[in-house]
């Protein structure tokens, strides 16, 4: 099994609703982390290239940069939490994958020491214990 991660950061801003009141609308420094699993290397020893992960991952998070969340899909219609961040990025990448490449899990930090990750059960060694 070869793990790969990609990390990227973006900046945007949202309002959570927390036990239906919405707080105040607020940026972050969005960090992401996204881990790729595989249990083979191509031709030239790779289970990625890491360039191309980039600029996918890069792709799917300029929809968000520098933008409120709650006005971008589709966080217009559900909470803009990490957790749902962490989910969107993790749907949104695998179709950029290679066959046999999968989305372990992606993890959304919106502030030192808060991290929320989605881990994709089917993805190979996605499976909590």
């Amino acid at each position: 099994m070869y793990l790969v991660r990609i990390e990227h950061t973006f900046c945007a801003a949202h309002a959570l609703v927390l036990r239906g009141v919405r707080e105040t609308l607020h940026g972050h420094n969005w960090h992401v982390q996204a881990t790729l699993a595989g249990s083979s290397l191509d031709a030239d020893g790779l289970l990625v290239d890491f360039h191309a992960v980039e600029r996918a991952l890069k792709a799917i998070l300029s929809r968000f940069d520098n933008r409120n969340l709650n006005e971008c899909p589709p966080f217009d219609r559900v909470n803009p939490s990490a957790e749902l961040v962490a989910q969107y990025i993790a749907i949104h990448l695998a179709p950029a994958l290679p066959r046999g490449v999968r989305v372990r899990s992606v993890s959304v930090s919106e502030a030192p020491g808060c991290v929320a990750t989605y881990i994709d059960p089917f993805a190979p060694g996605g499976a909590e214990p």
